[in-house]
């Protein structure tokens, strides 16, 4: 009988490049939403800071479906594009 499951040094290279991925995702998706708040209230003088911050929400959804899309077919990648 073949073995069908994968090596561990597989599963560890295959979920460090995961992880990378999903990572750099949050990560880019905080740092638009945190400039985004900055340009946008900094001539309005309003809650600059409280408003940049809100880039989280950007970072938390990019998390929430980094992880579906690891959940559906496409487990190597944060993204929910086919071959990526």
């Amino acid at each position: 009988m073949a073995d069908i499951l994968p090596t561990p040094e597989t599963v560890i290279k295959t979920g460090a490049t995961y992880a990378r991925d999903l990572l750099e995702r949050v990560l880019t998706s905080f740092l638009g939403g945190f400039l985004a708040g900055i340009v946008i209230t900094q001539p309005l003088d309003a809650s600059m800071w409280y408003t940049a911050l809100s880039g989280g929400t950007a970072a938390a959804v990019s998390l929430v479906k980094g992880i579906l899309a690891r959940a559906t077919d496409v487990t190597n990648s944060a993204s929910l594009a086919r071959g990526v």
